[in-house]
């Protein structure tokens, strides 16, 4: 699901709100949960999980084509780890039903 099918997922289920309105709901909270991580803040959805960020030390990589080594930076990537009630959801049945399947 990408952004734009959850907002409109969002705005079907609420027909009192403006599609409009909902896109900048779902914008708000992606904002506010990308400026928490930035200032080094951990983020936690209850029931849905946790948002942190993560620390890739600087090394010496590889370029796959030409062997050649590279320098890598020192960089901060975002990690989620899923909370235990979207894992119990998720793993929930007996694995017949396919969670693509919109039927």
């Amino acid at each position: 699901m990408i952004k734009s099918e959850l907002v409109q997922r969002i705005a079907e289920q609420n027909p009192h709100l403006y599609q409009r309105d909902v896109e900048n709901i779902v914008n708000a909270i992606l904002d506010e949960i990308t400026d928490a991580l930035r200032s080094g803040n951990r983020v936690e959805l209850r029931g849905f999980g946790a948002f942190s960020v993560k620390n890739r030390p600087a090394r010496t990589g590889r370029n796959p084509r030409t062997g050649q080594k590279v320098d890598v930076e020192e960089k901060y990537v975002p990690f989620f780890k899923t909370g235990k009630e979207m894992r119990e959801r998720l793993n929930d049945g007996d694995g017949s039903e396919d969670p693509d399947d919109d039927d």
